[in-house]
């Protein structure tokens, strides 16, 4: 019987109904010492219990398809992933970049980054071999948000080697409505930052982890909403401005990556500022205009808007912005964020955008199977921050009217929808 399903709920509910009844009507009738019947009271509660909390786990698990089978719940080796390729090729894409590069400059800042504390992730003689994590509060002049999450340094960032010397970046993004905190003890990036670097497979990079989720409990979907949050502006232009003028950032292309709705975010952030952001990592992300109960009217009714903030729309209906995606799925998430949309993504993916897509034959939406595929997330972002270079093109402030109305550029549009 499938993990995932009606027939399992069935079952499950059945059992949910039929054991309290089989308790009322065998309490009395149980027989034997005290001992014996008091054990088989606790026993038939116990297992009604059990059915209640089995039956709430697999609607939970039916709802977010955080495991697709029991191989993945019992945590079975998983099959090798197939990776694939589309649209512009990523050599072809370096060269042009490469081609038309030039250093950015770092300006004033729009930002402030405070550091807050500092994490028991390591101590300090231990900077200069493992990093260090702080904890720190971003906020923007002039959109107002403000967000608590940890920045990490890398040992090298601590060496006299490394006195002088300035590092990429990367923004790391939780889920909605996620925890900061989730990225350092569970998913570890630091530990897994560190581990790449030492294998040769990245760079050392600074790392900047929050949770997209800036104007709680509502999820802005990293959205500059009309008359609301401009969360875009947030994260596009004040806060890397804000972390480059606190830590020794190198100027040039920044990275995100993110899961779930952070994963969305990370690729809405590289395709809508290519300037900014070289690279972006999602992790079970989704592509499209989400709105549900939990982000309101993101849009200001405005249709140009949702359009602008819909990934396939744009892929469908406008010219490819020339950054990289390396995004990542298993065949198990059968939900609406999950596999068929993002072979749908796939589809639409044209030059001079590259992606790189990581299919899992087993998974779900959970840690376990993104711990997987953070290692060699980071080696490819790692890869695509390498070279230090940003394409000939305005670098948006907080100042810029594209990014604090969320508005498309001014090309026709199609009469065409989605």
């Amino acid at each position: 019987m499938s993990l995932l399903g009606t027939p399992l709920l069935v079952v499950l509910a059945g059992f949910a109904v039929a054991i309290p009844v089989a308790t009322v009507l065998l309490w009395s009738r149980v027989r034997g010492p005290s001992a014996l019947r008091g054990a088989a009271r606790l026993t038939m509660l116990l297992a009604g219990q059990l059915a209640t909390v089995a039956l709430a786990a697999a609607l939970a698990n039916n709802y977010g398809q955080f495991y697709s089978s029991w191989s993945d719940l019992l945590g079975s080796s998983a099959p090798p992933p197939k990776v694939a390729s589309y649209g512009a090729s990523s050599g072809a894409q370096h060269s042009e970049r490469t081609r038309t590069a030039v250093s950015r400059p770092l300006g004033p800042p729009t930002g402030t980054m405070r550091v807050v504390g500092s994490s028991d992730w390591s101590s300090r003689s231990e900077w200069a071999v493992r990093g260090r994590v702080m904890e720190v509060r971003i906020t923007g002049r002039l959109s107002g948000l403000g967000v608590s999450g940890y920045v990490y340094l890398p040992p090298q960032y601590f060496t006299a080697a490394g006195a002088h010397r300035r590092f990429p970046a990367v923004e790391v993004m939780t889920g909605y409505p996620g925890s900061a905190l989730n990225l350092v003890s569970r998913m570890d990036y630091p530990g897994k930052a560190l581990d790449q670097v030492r294998a040769h497979r990245a760079q050392p990079m600074i790392y900047v982890m929050f949770s997209p989720t800036v104007a709680r409990p509502r999820d802005t979907e990293c959205t500059n909403v009309p008359g609301g949050p401009q969360t875009e502006m947030f994260l596009a232009a004040e806060l890397p401005s804000a972390v480059a003028h606190a830590v020794r950032v190198r100027p040039g292309p920044w990275g995100a990556v993110g899961d779930s709705t952070g994963g969305y975010c990370a690729a809405k952030l590289a395709m809508h500022h290519p300037n900014v952001f070289a690279g972006a990592v999602s992790l079970s992300g989704y592509y499209y205009a989400r709105s549900d109960i939990t982000t309101g009217d993101l849009w200001g009714g405005s249709r140009a808007n949702r359009d602008y903030n819909d990934l396939e729309w744009l892929l469908a209906h406008r010219p490819a912005p020339m950054t990289s995606l390396f995004v990542t799925i298993s065949k198990g998430e059968t939900h609406r964020d999950g596999y068929a949309d993002t072979m749908r993504f796939l589809h639409l993916v044209k030059p001079p955008l590259h992606v790189t897509a990581l299919i899992e034959m087993m998974g779900g939406h959970n840690y376990g199977t993104w711990d997987r595929e953070i290692p060699p997330a980071l080696a490819w972002l790692s890869d695509r921050l390498a070279s230090g270079v940003v394409r000939r093109v305005h670098v948006p402030t907080s100042g810029s009217a594209a990014l604090q109305a969320g508005a498309p550029p001014r090309t026709p549009r199609s009469r065409a929808a989605r």
